[in-house]
C-alpha cells in the first residue's frame, strides 16, 4: 500500500501537470429519455446502447456485473448517476479534432438509440422526469454520494439524477500559469454559466431559471462547490493552498480493499493526521479526494472548466473555442482580467447566485451582464482569428446569441411562457437531430 508520508506529496499531481503543450479535452453529457413518453431512461435500457457498441477496438467496463461504460481509442464512456451518457475525450490539438469526433459520436449513438425507442435530448436537464422518478445506476461510488449530499444541501439529487453538462479540459506550463488560468476561469464562470443557460424547462413546466442545473448545483454542497478561495481572486494563491482548501473539506469515502468505506464528516487532514478504522492516506485516496470537489473550475494535473449545460449540435464546439481562445492567448486572458480588475470576490459570489436565475438578462453592478458578455465573446473571436487557425467558425453560434443579448435557454422560454404545463409532442425540438 503506498502510505503517502509528507503533506508536499499531496501537490505533486499539480506539478506533474505543468507542460509546454496546449491541448484540449471535453467532456460531454447527453440526456437519454423514451421517445414517446419523453421520461428519463432506466439503467437496464440504457446499458443496452453500450452493449451495442462493443467491437474490436472498444471494452466494456464493469462494476461487479453491472456494465458502467466503455474505454474507446480516443477516450472513455461512462453512465452518470441518472443513467446520463457521458463520453470523454482525450486530449486532442484541435477544436475541428473534437467536433469531427463528436459529431460522429452523436449520429452513431443517435442510431443505436432508436432502435431501443431512446432520443437524446439538447439540453441541461431532463424535462419530464425529476429525481424521484429516476433511479441512481448501481454504482457503489454514487450510493456513498446518495448517503452523504443530502445531509449538505437541498438539491444534490437533481444534480446527480438530472442534469447534463460539457466540461472542458485545459494544459498549464507551470504554477504561476496554472493560477492564473484557474483565477481567469474561475471569475468568468458565472458569466460563461449565464451565456450557455440551457434548462429552463424541469417537471415539465418552465422552472424560472434559465440553467436549473446551475442552480441545483448551488444547492448541492456549498463547502465543496464554491468559488475555492477568496485569495484565488487577487493573485495571492498556490498549488499549496489548493490542497490547503482540499485538506479542509470533509471527505465523502474512501475505497479500501474493494470496499467503499463511509468517512462521516471527517476532513482530509483529519485523515491524514489521525487515519480513519485502521487506514491511513495514499495518493488514491488523495485522487478520489479530488474527483468529489466539485467548483466551477477546478485542478487537477489541468484545469477542469465544468460551468456549462449541455447543447444542441451547433453549440457544442462553441464551448472549448471559447476557453481555447481566452486562456490559450496571454493577451486575451490578460483582456479579460482587465474587465474584472474593479470587481472583488463577493461580486462574483452574488452574480454566482443570481446568473443561474436570469442568464445574461441582469445587471452586474453598474452593467448589463448581455453588454459584459459582448466585451468577452468579441475578444474571444479576436484570439481566434489570431491562431489563424479557422477555428473562430465554431464560436459563431455563440457569438450570434451573445450578439442579441440571448442564451439557448430564451429560445425554450420565448415558445412555452404562456403556459402553466407543457404538452409532451411539445418537447420535440429537444431531441437531438443529427445528420
Amino acid at each position: 500500500m503506498n502510505i503517502v508520508a509528507t503533506k508536499e506529496d499531496f501537490t505533486k499531481i499539480f506539478y506533474s501537470g505543468c507542460k509546454e503543450t496546449q491541448k484540449i479535452g471535453l467532456e460531454y453529457e447527453k440526456l437519454p429519455v423514451y421517445s414517446k413518453s419523453f421520461k428519463a431512461v432506466e439503467y437496464e435500457d440504457i446499458v443496452k446502447i453500450i452493449l451495442d457498441m462493443e467491437n474490436d477496438d472498444r471494452t466494456v467496463v464493469f462494476e461487479d456485473k453491472y456494465p458502467m461504460g466503455m474505454i474507446l481509442p480516443q477516450g472513455h464512456i461512462s453512465l452518470e448517476p441518472g443513467s446520463q451518457f457521458e463520453i470523454s475525450l482525450n486530449p486532442l490539438d484541435s477544436i475541428s479534432e473534437i467536433k469531427k469526433y463528436i459529431d460522429d459520436y452523436n449520429i452513431e449513438t443517435q442510431e443505436i438509440a432508436g432502435k431501443y425507442g431512446i432520443s437524446w435530448l439538447n439540453c441541461g436537464i431532463q424535462p419530464v422526469s425529476i429525481f424521484e422518478n429516476i433511479n441512481i445506476i448501481p454504482k457503489k461510488r454514487y450510493e456513498q454520494m446518495t448517503n452523504y449530499l443530502p445531509k449538505k444541501a437541498k438539491l444534490p439529487f437533481v444534480m446527480m439524477r438530472e442534469t447534463a453538462g460539457i466540461q472542458v479540459g485545459l494544459d498549464y506550463k507551470s504554477e504561476e500559469d496554472a493560477m492564473s488560468k484557474l483565477s481567469t476561469a474561475i471569475k468568468l464562470s458565472p458569466i460563461v454559466s449565464a451565456m450557455f443557460a440551457n434548462s429552463p424547462i424541469r417537471n415539465s413546466r418552465l422552472s424560472g431559471s434559465k440553467s436549473f442545473r446551475a442552480y441545483s448545483w448551488l444547492n448541492t454542497d456549498e463547502e465543496r462547490c464554491g468559488l475555492i478561495s477568496e485569495k484565488l481572486f487577487y493573485n495571492d494563491f498556490s498549488f499549496d493552498d489548493y490542497k490547503n482548501v482540499l485538506f479542509n473539506i470533509p471527505m465523502i469515502f474512501i475505497e479500501k480493499d474493494n470496499k467503499y468505506i463511509s468517512t462521516g464528516n471527517m476532513t482530509f487532514k483529519e485523515y491524514y493526521e489521525k487515519g480513519f478504522a485502521g487506514y491511513f492516506p495514499t495518493l488514491d485516496d488523495w485522487n478520489t479526494h479530488l474527483s468529489l470537489f466539485f467548483p466551477d473550475v477546478r485542478l487537477k494535473s489541468y484545469i477542469e472548466i465544468r460551468n456549462h449545460d449541455s447543447q444542441k449540435q451547433e453549440l457544442i464546439a462553441s464551448v472549448p473555442a471559447l476557453w481555447k481562445a481566452i486562456l490559450y492567448n496571454r493577451d486575451a486572458q490578460n483582456a479579460i482580467d482587465d474587465i474584472f480588475k474593479k470587481y472583488e470576490y463577493r461580486d462574483f459570489e452574488e452574480l454566482r447566485y443570481l446568473s443561474p436565475e436570469y442568464g445574461l438578462d441582469m445587471y452586474f453592478k453598474k452593467y448589463k451582464l448581455s453588454d459584459l458578455a459582448k466585451e468577452i465573446i468579441n475578444i474571444a473571436m479576436q484570439s481566434l482569428f489570431a491562431f489563424n487557425t479557422g477555428e473562430e467558425k465554431y464560436l459563431l453560434p455563440l457569438f450570434e446569441y451573445i450578439k442579441k443579448s440571448r442564451t439557448p435557454a430564451d429560445d425554450v422560454i420565448n415558445q412555452f411562457k404562456e403556459k402553466t404545463e407543457i404538452n409532451i409532442n411539445d418537447l420535440n425540438f429537444l431531441k437531438q437531430v443529427v445528420n
